[in-house]
């Protein structure tokens, strides 16, 4: 196998004034081109581990590499090299809508990393007509639906160029047709080669496009491995339902028909 994109090891992350490590010894590896889910109960650690993965948040402890060098170095670099490989669509997409309309919101990143007019234009193009929303270029973002609101925080990871793309928690509050909409983002992103990290309990709407799946319980990666093989090791102090009892098998979790 490939070198790994992130090497994680010994990861440690405590708050001030907790009795407990929100992160305790977590060792984990990224591949590029893949589809990692990160399955745990509310308060297993999956938004912390996001953010620090991101270089949102600094860890107290361990060691981060990405591609190899410290992901503290990456990030100081004047060039922002990591920044235009990495985003993230946050639980509440609209925490990070700057735009007045969809198609200024998409065009925040690349305008910000210092690309020129065309080929900005060009980007917001290319990734609101992948994302299916090209027809809403002078829609206000509040206006958008929950799904196409998360759709658009998507064409902006995309204008922006980025490989990698972290979800945390795609389907919460999300009907039926949402889901779906989400859901087809991810598995065209996925077909083109796109790294996903989707943090989510909902196993069952998602689970047929990973290629890895771990689960997170307390802050400690307490299995990891194909899907259906991990399903298999599940227990249920881990706060996470093996969703195959509604499906024939791990490959028919989806929501997509």
């Amino acid at each position: 196998m490939d070198n790994p994109l992130f090497t994680v090891r010994g990861l440690y992350k405590i708050f001030p004034g907790a009795n407990n490590a929100a992160l305790e010894g977590l060792d984990l590896d990224l591949y590029e081109g893949e589809c990692l889910l990160v399955a745990g109960s509310n308060g297993s650690g999956k938004t912390i581990l996001m953010r620090i993965l991101a270089g949102l948040l600094s860890p107290g402890g361990g060691t981060v590499l990405f591609r190899g060098e410290h992901l503290e170095k990456k990030l100081k670099s004047k060039h922002g090299e990591f920044r235009r490989e990495l985003g993230i669509v946050f639980q509440d997409p609209e925490t990070q809508f700057v735009g007045e309309t969809v198609e200024e919101d998409a065009a925040f990143g690349p305008v910000n990393l210092g690309l020129s007019a065309a080929k900005t234009a060009e980007r917001v193009q290319e990734g609101l007509e992948k994302t299916g929303l090209g027809g809403k270029r002078t829609c206000p973002p509040r206006h958008l639906s929950g799904g196409e609101k998360r759709r658009l925080a998507v064409a902006g990871i995309l204008a922006s160029g980025c490989g990698i793309i972290i979800m945390d928690e795609p389907f919460a509050n999300l009907d039926w047709p949402g889901v779906v909409q989400v859901l087809t983002i991810i598995r065209d992103l996925k077909q083109e080669g796109k790294t996903l990290v989707i943090l989510t309990h909902e196993l069952e709407k998602v689970l047929a496009l990973a290629d890895r799946l771990v689960i997170l319980h307390r802050g400690r990666i307490r299995d990891t491995g194909k899907p259906e093989e991990v399903l298999n090791r599940l227990r249920p102090e881990y706060g996470v339902r093996d969703p195959r009892q509604s499906y024939i098998s791990a490959k028919d979790c989806s929501w997509l028909s």
